[in-house]
């Protein structure tokens, strides 16, 4: 009896410092979008209050008046969309590669690869920067998605997750007159699905929460996509806080509902590298 009440008193103790964190970290994503259905005059009044007096969606209608949004979020979803698609092609096609063909220097090829994720971003701006200028996509949505469709991370973890995957299967499907590419249609893809889900999640959002090579990399402001077009849009002089933060959730629930659904193989993904 005793030790089933300390393990009571031990979980209640757990279970409340959670919450503590948890509202300590959901706090100013809560206060953004109650401040969202609050109109300008009432955030001016009650600077202090979490609820708004009167819940209202001016601020969306006014982000909406003030800044061309539909098409920076149209430009957001079309540039994560194409980029998170190409990154889980290339990415478990190559992992797919290393994981299941034996060829010359490999193993090198393979560290060289796991090597450039040790480079900071910032240190290849400029050579991006002269490259895409070069190829003549420079202020064209490509500039953001044609760097990125290729990644290091997403190599390395198809790899680890096909090198689970029987080479039994892969066999068999040989025998049946398969070839490399049906193998890796038919057999490896189908046992993807939590690894899909982890590197969807990884690449979108950092395609859609990405400010720096936008503004690098484009200058039409109908080309930007949200997380440029906010920062320009709270920089406006006399900035109407209701309609920022309306902007800033626009920015920020689509990533939410994305992970909503995609949150069971991301954690399955995660917490394991293959089939078992």
């Amino acid at each position: 009896m005793k030790r089933k009440k300390r393990f009571k008193v031990h979980h209640f103790i757990i279970v409340g410092f959670l919450l503590i964190f948890c509202f300590i970290i959901l706090y100013p994503v809560l206060w953004s979008i109650m401040t969202s259905f609050k109109s300008h005059a009432d955030i001016m009044t009650n600077k202090t209050s979490f609820f708004p007096k009167r819940f209202t969606v001016e601020g969306y209608i006014k982000a909406y008046q003030k800044a061309p949004v539909g098409k920076w979020f149209l430009n957001s979803v079309l540039t994560t969309t194409i980029t998170t698609i190409a990154t889980i092609f290339t990415g478990t096609l190559i992992g797919y590669v290393f994981a299941k063909f034996e060829f010359k220097f490999k193993n090198q090829i393979f560290m060289l690869l796991i090597i450039t994720t040790m480079v900071p971003a910032i240190v290849t701006i400029i050579p991006r920067y002269l490259i895409i200028q070069k190829i003549g996509l420079f202020n064209t949505l490509g500039a953001i998605i044609i760097p990125r469709i290729v990644t290091p991370f997403s190599i390395f973890l198809s790899r680890q997750f096909i090198s689970d995957i029987p080479d039994s299967f892969c066999e068999a499907a040989m025998i049946e007159g398969a070839g490399p590419f049906r193998i890796y249609y038919d057999i490896i893809l189908p046992n993807l699905k939590p690894l899909i889900g982890s590197i969807a999640i990884f690449t979108a959002m950092s395609v859609w929460n990405d400010y720096l090579n936008p503004l690098i990399m484009l200058n039409d402001i109908d080309k930007m996509t949200l997380p440029l077009g906010l920062i320009i849009f709270d920089g406006q002089r006399n900035a109407d806080m209701s309609a920022t933060m309306a902007m800033a959730n626009i920015v920020m629930i689509p990533m939410i509902l994305l992970f909503v659904f995609l949150q069971k193989s991301f954690i399955k993904g995660i917490t394991s590298s293959g089939i078992r």
